[in-house]
């Protein structure tokens, strides 16, 4: 049996049932999902949880500590999650592009 990560993260114009992938090496699987909101990285959250039997969520660094909590919740005790955060450094960078392609309500250049 491999070892199954979901690896959630956000865009303002997502569309969860789009854009979706999944990598499997055998030993491995990797599914990953760009959601639009929390309320979908919830409900995603909740269907790879029972219908892949996830081992571990990935969330992306614009998920906040109370999102965080509340996928915890979803995802249940036997399912870790992490969260991929830069350093102060690679923060400020990534905020910069997020506000630069519009998704914290910033119009692009």
């Amino acid at each position: 049996m491999a070892f199954r990560v979901l690896f959630l993260a956000h865009a303002p114009d997502a569309e969860t049932a789009k854009h979706r992938n999944a990598i499997d090496t055998g030993m491995y699987q990797l599914f990953t999902v760009v959601v639009k909101n929390q309320v979908e990285a919830v409900e995603v959250c909740k269907n790879y949880v029972e219908l892949e039997n996830i081992d571990s969520v990935l969330l992306c660094p614009g998920f906040t500590h109370s999102d965080v909590a509340e996928i915890v919740e979803v995802a249940g005790d036997n399912v870790a999650v992490s969260v991929a955060r830069g350093d102060g450094p690679s923060g400020k960078v990534s905020l910069e592009a997020r506000k630069r392609e519009g998704y914290l309500g910033k119009t692009k250049k």
